[in-house]
């Protein structure tokens, strides 16, 4: 089980609330299109992971890596972030929806992927939105993030609107067999392909904007690099 402190925004308000994770998974290879988990597998074949046997897929991983902290640590240069929307069911607030990074070592990747899921955190933004309210709209949202150089710069990573990934009540069916998550569940829903090439970055930048509420949810992280010697 891991708790951590998030705010549920509404219109102009905020309500703190503590999330409770006993559950944590990780959706991959989870687009609406064919043609772009293709794309998305080949960018991965290209760094060495083995292309999977069935899509999407899900890796249920340890609740404990689940961090609201603008710094993770991560072994050597060979992890990679990536945005996310993020599910949470509360028992309390119902269904949320949040932004966060499926931070993995693209290294481990390579030889077992299940495994490498569990080789980093995965950082969450600290706001959450009812999904209720932009159930209506879901597919004009955009999901998008930078890689951050350690100078600062931001360079842009990805960018698509979530019509490209499968819907909530679709994935939802598929991870549980069911039309809902258990309560304390959280899942993370999955990626579109870089611009570009998976890469390390000392930081990342996420942002899922609401372009028919005029709102947005952001979160930044750094990435810490320890030293590690073959």
């Amino acid at each position: 089980m891991k708790k951590v402190t998030c705010e549920v925004e509404g219109g102009v308000s905020r309500e703190a609330m503590e999330v409770t994770a006993n559950r944590l998974v990780i959706a991959g290879w989870a687009g609406r299109d064919s043609a772009e988990v293709e794309h998305h597998i080949r960018e991965l074949e290209a760094i060495g992971v083995r292309r999977p046997s069935t899509v999407p897929c899900f890796y249920e991983v340890a609740p404990s890596l689940l961090t609201t902290s603008e710094r993770i640590e991560v072994i050597g240069e060979h992890s990679s972030g990536e945005v996310e929307v993020v599910l949470v069911q509360s028992e309390a607030e119902g269904l949320l929806v949040g932004i966060g990074s499926d931070h993995t070592d693209r290294k481990v990747e390579g030889y077992d992927v299940a495994v490498s899921k569990q080789m980093c955190a995965k950082p969450i933004g600290r706001t959450l939105w009812r999904f209720a309210e932009v159930a209506v709209h879901w597919d004009a949202l955009i999901a998008r993030s930078w890689r951050v150089d350690s100078n600062g710069a931001r360079t842009l990573y990805q960018e698509g609107t979530l019509a490209r990934l499968m819907h909530p009540d679709a994935l939802i069916r598929r991870a549980f067999g069911a039309t809902s998550m258990l309560a304390d569940t959280v899942l993370f829903c999955g990626t579109q392909p870089v611009l570009g090439a998976l890469t390390f970055a000392r930081g990342y930048e996420l942002e899922l904007h609401d372009p028919v509420l005029g709102r947005s949810l952001r979160h930044r992280y750094s990435v810490d690099a320890l030293a590690h010697t073959e």
